[in-house]
């Protein structure tokens, strides 16, 4: 189907349905979301038959994104934020690192060369900031204990993000450029077969 008002519909009403749904059964809206997508991609019903036809509005999605995310941020107390500076990089630097290093020992014990375990580890660390605080909000999970140590632990990885991405070009310094998300395929792939990964499969 194209243009960008009948798209726009068709994501409105598979965002109100399946939402509808998702909350009928307990779930979060997010997973309603999701399932609203699957639902009209080019997979199951085929609403959008391919992936370029959804990139007249990507723009807008991408801004809601950031707008959630700064009305969160509104609501944020620095003088609380400082009083979980300990949290943050207890939990947070915790959570990244031994997230990290199982999947690079579980990459090299599996037999994949040591750039793509790391640069697996390091992506498979991370997690959505607005999924996640979406979901603890909707719960009013925000103010307890768990939903603190999350908080805590989302905020150390948007912060690592930023090292990590000064690291992921060093791992491909003498490599040729691959497709996006090569890398995560060519892991997965070698665990599955258990076969000796090429050298030249970097970022």
């Amino acid at each position: 189907m194209e243009g960008f008002f009948a798209q726009a519909i068709i994501y409105i009403l598979a965002a109100i349905i399946c939402v509808s749904i998702a909350k009928k059964l307990g779930m979060s809206s997010v997973l309603g979301y999701l399932l609203a997508g699957i639902l009209i991609g080019p997979y199951v019903f085929k609403f959008i038959s391919n992936e370029s036809e959804g990139q007249d509005i990507m723009h807008g999605t991408e801004f809601g994104v950031v707008m959630m995310l700064f009305l969160i941020g509104l609501e944020l107390e620095p003088k609380n934020l400082w009083k979980m500076r300990d949290l943050i990089l207890r939990v947070g630097l915790a959570q990244v690192l031994l997230t990290s290093g199982v999947i690079f020992l579980l990459g090299l014990v599996l037999g994949v060369s040591w750039n793509i375990s790391l640069t697996a580890a390091l992506s498979i660390s991370l997690s959505s900031t607005a999924i996640v605080l979406q979901s603890l909000k909707e719960k009013n999970q925000m103010d307890s204990i768990e939903g603190k140590m999350s908080f805590g632990v989302l905020l150390l990885q948007d912060i690592a993000v930023i090292p990590i991405l000064a690291i992921l070009p060093l791992l491909a310094l003498n490599a040729p450029e691959l497709m996006e998300g090569e890398i995560m395929v060519a892991f997965l792939t070698h665990i599955r077969d258990g076969s000796k990964p090429s050298p030249y499969l970097l970022l």
